[in-house]
């Protein structure tokens, strides 16, 4: 007898994905367009909640230039929410709280970097959040959160 496909339930069914944006990403279209793009963070949530309903995914979105803010909204993800992309900014790279939160919150997380973090300078190279997830997506602009919503979707839906 043939396994069924798993269905994954209506959006309005299960908890929203929670896209969390630290430190000047409020920036994005004015702060280094040569390496962040010209899109704004406006832009990357309209994209998001495109792809987010294709998916049948809810979305939420928060972004705070404020560590506790986010730390405190991650905690809060654990019961509110049913995944994490997250794009810490410059807490990535000092940021242990955050790491603490992620690894409280128990969802799949998965981190993204607008820039190639690999490509700039030293310091950009280690994460102190890729521990907490599941994948890591960097260097491909905005279409990053896209693809973090892609995979959270197939883990969601086993």
């Amino acid at each position: 007898m043939a396994a069924k496909a798993a269905r994954r339930p209506p959006a309005s069914e299960t908890k929203p994905v929670l896209v969390l944006n630290g430190p000047n990403l409020n920036m994005l279209g004015k702060r280094q367009p040569e390496i962040y793009g010209r899109e704004t963070l406006v832009d990357v949530e309209a994209a998001c909640r495109t792809e987010a309903k294709r998916l049948g995914l809810g979305v939420e979105f928060l972004q705070s230039n404020h560590e506790g803010a986010l730390v405190d909204r991650i905690q809060a993800a654990r019961e509110q929410n049913s995944g994490i992309v997250i794009n810490a900014g410059a807490y990535t790279h000092t940021s242990v709280a955050l790491l603490d939160a992620l690894n409280a919150a128990e969802l799949p997380a998965v981190e993204v970097h607008l820039s190639n973090i690999y490509k700039r300078e030293a310091f950009r190279h280690h994460s102190y959040i890729s521990p907490a997830a599941v994948g890591v997506i960097a260097g491909l602009g905005s279409q990053g959160y896209l693809l973090a919503l892609q995979a959270l979707a197939r883990l969601l839906a086993r």
